[in-house]
């Protein structure tokens, strides 16, 4: 698109037409001006100078567009920046102008107004010289009318872009035909020819006056509860939905404003954009060691990709599982060889490993997102959640404290509050661990509890999409279950950001919006697989709960520093406190009773 658009331009270039063009603007100015000095009559002009006048003006004309380079391709024509251009070239051509006619023709009847009258009047024709040119270019790039006719929901700033480049396509699939946006200010714009037709409530009216089969949704920060209700509304029109890649991405220039695809689970379910208070983030990982225990997990690998844009001075990412490890370092060093200091195989279970880990590197900020977290599997075997969750967490917390580490961040999860799982226990235990060491050390240990991620390892959509593949069944535990989620790189986010906010003892606890029904996401799933697959009901497992909580009874629910991360507080517990034989009991009074443990 761009090439074809870019070579008429540089055709018209390469010719001096812009340069002709130039040059009969001020050849009209002048003569314009002198009509209008002498009210419209040519008289008494000594037509000679006149002649040189233009003749100048048109060679000052060459030189100033080579200097402000008019001719030389460095702008869009009839862009902005062409324009700026503009003025300074016709300002300057003017004034030296009329030095000339001073010095030459005001006294052979050439008006000394003539160039200062003439200077707006060749603007005027020079600016719609290249309107037209770029009119003209974009028109013949403009999509087929065979091309699918889309609506695009957002008439600002990626609507925008979206709408002149899908116009200006002219192998693009889509053509826009209208706008949709809930601003009121914005009822009457109108961009390229495509207005704006309404509000999303319009949506029906809108595709059947326009005669649209797709609806693009150009709002970068679109949360899930939007989303699911433009999917619905799309659904009723009979319209596909198409979205545009996140705005960080587009800033990035990792995607542009024309790739649209489309609309997709994780958009309806767990789109929760988030805004980072980069100074508070920098101001406590840049140039500092980090380690990431866990790093080669689904959280504690995207962490440290997230980690590494801050600059620390060395990133440390720890696993028990080597060939995790390679690929967290494929990701972020772009090599796996494994024979660099960044990798560090060790398990937190064994404390004299991690001891002697920290004494060595001295890590400056930790992040604790190790953990065994499938709840079914754990309900079987409690004491691995104990000999992991709880012991291994006190191994890095020890080890933490004796390297004297001033950031401690623990990744939870939201099964702790108020739990009734031996991992939602565990983990509970875990954060009055961390809240214990806090005030044992002074220093800013906190833990960070979010609810399930999207896309993580044995997580529920790719075990549906598995399911779906294998021709079902697809099984849901219940009805009525519902979960919160919130995708791996926004939860990383959040928990970076976490780290920079929190205060020693907290738990801060991330906004996940609201929470979805699992048998509305397993019906979505079947519809977009256009299959045919029975749902199939098992009923909660041991431990499970029927609607997950974030907040524990009790705990508060402030945000002082950021409006998606609430800071809560829970009790201490001491190491001496711990008991492994109360720990099995209270596991088996849980899954026989059901009851909610402390």
């Amino acid at each position: 698109m761009r090439s074809t658009k870019n070579g008429f331009i540089q055709s018209m270039r390469e010719s001096g037409a812009l340069f002709v063009y130039d040059a009969f603007a001020w050849a009209v100015g002048i003569l314009a001006a002198l009509a209008l000095r002498y009210d419209f009559v040519l008289r008494d002009i000594h037509w000679g100078w006149a002649i040189v006048l233009i003749a100048i003006t048109v060679a000052l004309q060459f030189v100033a567009g080579w200097v402000f380079w008019l001719y030389r391709g460095r702008y869009e024509i009839g862009g902005f920046d062409e324009v700026k251009a503009l003025v300074f070239d016709v300002f300057s051509v003017m004034v030296i102008s009329w030095i000339a006619a001073y010095l030459l023709a005001y006294g052979n009847g050439i008006p000394r107004s003539t160039m200062i009258i003439a200077a707006p009047i060749t603007f005027s024709i020079m600016a719609a010289a290249r309107y037209l040119l770029r009119l003209s270019a974009e028109r013949s790039m403009k999509p087929s009318q065979g091309a699918e006719r889309a609506l695009l929901y957002g008439a600002g700033y990626l609507g925008n872009q979206t709408a002149k480049r899908l116009l200006t396509d002219q192998v693009a699939s889509v053509l826009p035909v209208g706008f949709l946006d809930d601003d009121p200010n914005k009822r009457n714009l109108e961009v390229r020819g495509v207005r704006v037709l309404g509000g999303l409530k319009d949506l029906a009216q809108a595709a059947s006056q326009t005669g649209a089969t797709t609806l693009i949704v150009c709002i970068g920060d679109a949360d899930a509860g939007h989303m699911r209700r433009i999917d619905q509304l799309a659904d009723s029109a009979g319209l596909r939905v198409l979205v545009l890649p996140p705005l960080e991405q587009i800033l990035q220039n990792s995607s542009v404003v024309n790739e649209v695809r489309e609309l997709s689970i994780e958009d309806l379910i767990g789109r929760h954009p988030v805004r980072l208070e980069t100074d508070s983030i920098a101001q406590y990982l840049q140039d500092r060691v980090v380690l990431v225990t866990g790093a080669g997990g689904s959280i504690g690998s995207e962490l440290s990709r997230q980690l590494a844009r801050f600059a620390p001075r060395e990133l440390i990412l720890l696993d028990r599982d080597e060939t995790a490890l390679q690929s967290a370092q494929l990701a972020i060093s772009g090599h796996g060889l494994l024979d660099t200091r960044d990798v560090v195989l060790a398990d937190i279970r064994d404390a004299s490993a991690l001891q002697q880990i920290f004494q060595e590197r001295r890590p400056d900020v930790v992040f604790h997102a190790a953990a065994l977290k499938h709840l079914p599997m754990l309900e079987q075997y409690p004491d691995e959640a104990w000999k992991t969750n709880v012991l291994g967490t006190l191994n890095v917390l020890q080890a933490a404290r004796a390297a004297g580490v001033s950031t401690f961040v623990n990744v939870s999860t939201d099964k702790a509050a108020n739990p009734t799982s031996v991992l939602g226990h565990s983990k509970r235990v875990a954060e009055k661990l961390t809240a214990w060491m806090a005030q044992e050390t002074g220093q800013r240990y906190l833990s960070v509890r979010f609810g399930n991620v999207i896309g993580s390892r044995g997580s529920m959509l790719p075990t549906f999409r598995a399911l779906i593949e294998a021709g079902g069944p697809l099984t849901v535990t219940h009805p009525d279950v519902t979960r919160f989620f919130m995708t791996i790189p926004e939860a990383c986010q959040l928990v970076i950001q976490a780290g920079g906010i929190g205060r020693q003892g907290e738990v801060l606890i991330l906004d996940m919006g609201e929470p979805v029904k699992i048998l509305e996401v397993a019906q979505r799933m079947i519809a977009q697989s256009g299959k045919h697959i029975e749902i199939v009901f098992t009923g909660l497992r041991h431990g499970e709960k029927l609607h997950e909580e974030l907040v524990a009874e009790g705990e508060g629910d402030e945000r002082p520093f950021h409006s998606k991360i609430a800071h809560a507080h829970v009790d201490t517990m001491s190491p001496e406190t711990l008991d492994h034989a109360g720990w099995v009991a209270r596991m088996d009074l849980t899954a026989e009773a059901g009851e909610r443990v402390e």
